[in-house]
């Protein structure tokens, strides 16, 4: 198949860690990689965020098309919205010279441009990735997003031809705006289980247990909550990935933040902020942890807690998003509520206390990684959609099996 992929603000070549960088990066850069893999031909549309980059790149199978849209350079991915026009422009010419088989739009914005740009009779499928009025719901007046994306993603859901949702949680999300369940289909992320698995080196570190965390520096995350866990827990050392470049943590605000609560709380010596970590250095960060943490106040999915289920870790994960569905309580790991540092501290030594229970959760949570989250599997069920909307399948076709990917 001719598959276009439309991803506005999530470059598949982005490195990780940035304001804006994160899970959908890593996702769209997967299932684009495996799709190419078994033989189809597939475009990543993305916005030129810098004057440097070729007009078309290749990353393994994928060509990555930078799409000129605002100023070539990083801005934030709600300010992308006033030049989206232009940015769909360019996708509306391009198709009509060569149209792709499917569209797959990801994120609100790239829907919008997809819909927009689509040639004749050419199926859109999207995943959103994050809902606006989850994001409303728990930043209020916080929320920097446009005021129309609330009504907009309602617009989307009435327009495509089928939704991809990630997790259980989305599903009821999508219902409550009215989307068609009869269109929505449950396909979670996926993990690189040729990177992320329990054999291979572990980074060397001291004699106390270790924590970690993973993922952007934005107060949402609910890295605070793990530091203000840390008096609960002595002889406990936290390591933070992610972020700006270690050499720009000195002046960006969250991490100068997380430290001035490290040093309040009297455990700032305990406390690591390692800033952006290089992709293939992850896995052997995980490796060397005795429990991976993520504990967003809301979380779409939630890549991190595959990828250190992958590595044989047990996760200690808020009762959010995807990760009611990924993160089996008691089995791979454990459950908490967001913001209840107290609870967090009670999960985290309840583990660290008792090794034999971590190893039975390490060993539950690579099985799962590997029989549920594998991307080629991913690239499978997702495949069949893109099969099912182009009529290259049964009309009725739906992701068989989907249901075992997210089962208890």
């Amino acid at each position: 198949m001719k598959i276009a992929m439309v991803s506005e603000h999530a470059s598949p070549l982005a490195a990780m860690g940035g304001e804006d960088a994160g899970g959908q990066n890593v996702h769209v850069a997967a299932l684009a990689d495996r799709l190419a893999r078994a033989g189809h031909d597939v475009t990543v549309w993305t916005r030129r965020d810098d004057p440097d980059l070729p007009t078309r790149a290749t990353s393994g199978g994928v060509a990555v098309a930078h799409v000129d849209a605002g100023p070539p350079k990083p801005i934030a991915k709600d300010e992308i919205l006033h030049w989206l026009d232009d940015f769909a422009d360019v996708l509306r010419l391009a198709w009509r010279r060569d149209p792709p088989d499917v569209i797959h739009s990801h994120f609100w914005m790239s829907g919008c441009a997809a819909l927009a740009a689509r040639p004749a009779r050419r199926p859109v499928v999207h995943t959103y990735h994050a809902l606006g009025v989850v994001k409303r719901r728990f930043l209020g007046a916080a929320d920097p997003s446009a005021p129309g994306r609330l009504e907009t993603e309602r617009t989307i859901a009435q327009d495509v031809d089928r939704i991809i949702a990630t997790c259980r949680d989305e599903l009821h999300e999508l219902r409550a705006m009215d989307a068609d369940p009869r269109r929505v289909d449950i396909i979670p992320c996926g993990v690189d289980l040729e990177r992320f698995g329990p054999d291979g080196p572990a980074e060397r570190r001291g004699q106390r247990a270790r924590i970690v965390s993973i993922g952007r520096l934005v107060a949402r995350k609910g890295i605070d909550d793990v530091i203000r866990a840390l008096p609960a827990l002595p002889d406990v050392e936290l390591v933070i990935a992610g972020g700006p470049p270690p050499e720009d943590l000195r002046n960006d605000p969250e991490a100068l933040r997380l430290r001035a609560i490290g040093r309040a709380l009297g455990v700032a010596d305990r406390v690591e902020l390692r800033g952006a970590v290089p992709r293939a250095d992850v896995p052997t960060l995980l490796r060397s942890a005795d429990v991976a943490v993520c504990v967003p106040w809301y979380e779409p999915f939630g890549i991190v807690p595959l990828e250190a289920m992958a590595c044989g870790v047990p996760v200690v994960a808020s009762a959010v998003g995807g990760m009611l569905d990924s993160v089996v309580d008691g089995v791979t790991g454990l459950h908490v509520p967001p913001r209840d540092p107290s609870a967090l501290a009670v999960a985290i030594g309840s583990l660290l206390a008792d090794p034999a229970r971590r190893a039975c959760m390490s060993a539950a949570g690579h099985a799962r990684a590997q029989h549920c989250y594998d991307w080629d599997l991913i690239a499978q069920r997702t495949l069949q959609i893109y099969q099912a909307v182009c009529g290259w399948g049964p009309a009725n076709a739906r992701t068989a099996g989907t249901s075992g990917l997210v089962a208890r």
